[in-house]
């Protein structure tokens, strides 16, 4: 079986590379298409990059591994979704995590929380199939490992860059930051959105001069997230990808915060949650245990076997053939060929 791992953007890395070592662990080949240069030099030596779509069409793959919104639709191959992040209710179902698009022929979920819905749409759109596989890019963070009486306290810092949710932008929050940087006992890992302002990027990249604090630019993986006892952010997708290990989560100004978070909506309370979150009350925990179950209730880091599991199964039971024609979408697929540039038909 023929694998193709399609890269839109940066963060996409993190989450196919473990299904590339599952897809190589059972013998398969794979490759990689990425649309941006500089992506391009990010992949190793040792991984296979077609650069054109004509050497995808060659290759002609079985399954192209998305983590992405769109896919050329004339790549050869099912087209699978594996999402670049959690539902965090950045927008409206119609706009967000939920949005059909009409390219993808499997839908592999994270969790309870997400599978109702898309089996529901799978049900009345008939031209996908939904399948909880749990996500590949946090199998890194299982076996959950508790290190809060081993160091003194990290505390992770995320934001995103939609700059009415981003606690970045705010300079009263940055501020408030240094201040506990300087006069804390505490350590620090900073990392924003890649899509982040540069001028804003600069000003928390310069907090790297301090001793407690690490700026991270790009998250490769999320192992540093295992270094970490409390996250400070706001309505980042991070905040799941953390809390599924069971730890707190303070958040800013979240759109809809969770009974699972400590959500403040003022600087001067800031402190004051994340000496509540470094002590994880009882009551706290088993809110965040429950949450963590229906986003993504998989610590075996078995994910990624699950998910080339589902494609293995939709592929050789040749189930495209039981689904309803996608729609036409030619003004998006104009788009996608323009962008490629590629009109072959």
């Amino acid at each position: 079986m023929k694998f193709l791992l399609y890269i839109s953007y940066d963060y996409g890395f993190p989450i196919v590379r473990p299904l590339q070592e599952e897809i190589l662990k059972r013998g398969y080949q794979v490759a990689w298409f990425a649309e941006i240069e500089e992506s391009k030099k990010k992949l190793l030596p040792t991984e296979n990059l077609l650069n054109t779509v004509d050497e995808v069409v060659d290759y002609k793959p079985d399954a192209v591994l998305v983590a992405s919104n769109e896919v050329p639709h004339f790549f050869p191959g099912i087209k699978v979704q594996l999402f670049h992040g959690f539902s965090v209710n950045k927008r409206s179902k119609e706009k967000g995590h939920f949005r059909i698009r009409g390219f993808f022929d499997l839908y592999c979920t994270q969790g309870p929380s997400t599978t109702k819905t898309f089996k529901k749409l799978a049900r009345k759109h008939k031209n996908f199939k939904v399948v909880e596989t749990g996500w590949s890019k946090v199998d890194i963070l299982f076996p959950i490992e508790d290190n809060t009486k081993t160091h003194k306290p990290v505390i992770f810092v995320a934001s995103t860059f939609t700059e009415r949710l981003s606690l970045a932008h705010n300079d009263n929050v940055f501020n408030e930051i240094v201040k506990l940087i300087e006069n804390e006992n505490w350590g620090w890992i900073v990392n924003l959105h890649p899509k982040m302002n540069e001028d804003i990027v600069r000003k928390f990249q310069e907090l790297d001069t301090y001793k407690n604090v690490t700026f991270i630019p790009f998250l490769e993986d999320l192992a540093p997230l295992k270094n970490a006892d409390v996250m400070l952010t706001d309505t980042s997708s991070i905040i799941t990808e953390f809390i599924i290990q069971k730890k707190p989560v303070i958040t800013f100004n979240n759109r809809k915060p969770k009974k699972s978070f400590i959500n403040v909506t003022k600087v001067s309370k800031i402190k004051p949650a994340i000496e509540k979150a470094i002590k994880r009350p009882k009551k706290l925990i088993k809110k965040i245990e429950s949450f963590a179950l229906k986003q993504h209730p998989y610590f075996d880091g078995k994910s990624s076997e699950r998910v080339i599991d589902a494609v293995e199964d939709f592929v050789n039971n040749n189930e495209q053939k039981l689904l309803k024609s996608k729609p036409l979408n030619l003004i998006r697929k104009f788009k996608i060929r323009k962008r490629l540039k590629y009109f072959k038909f």
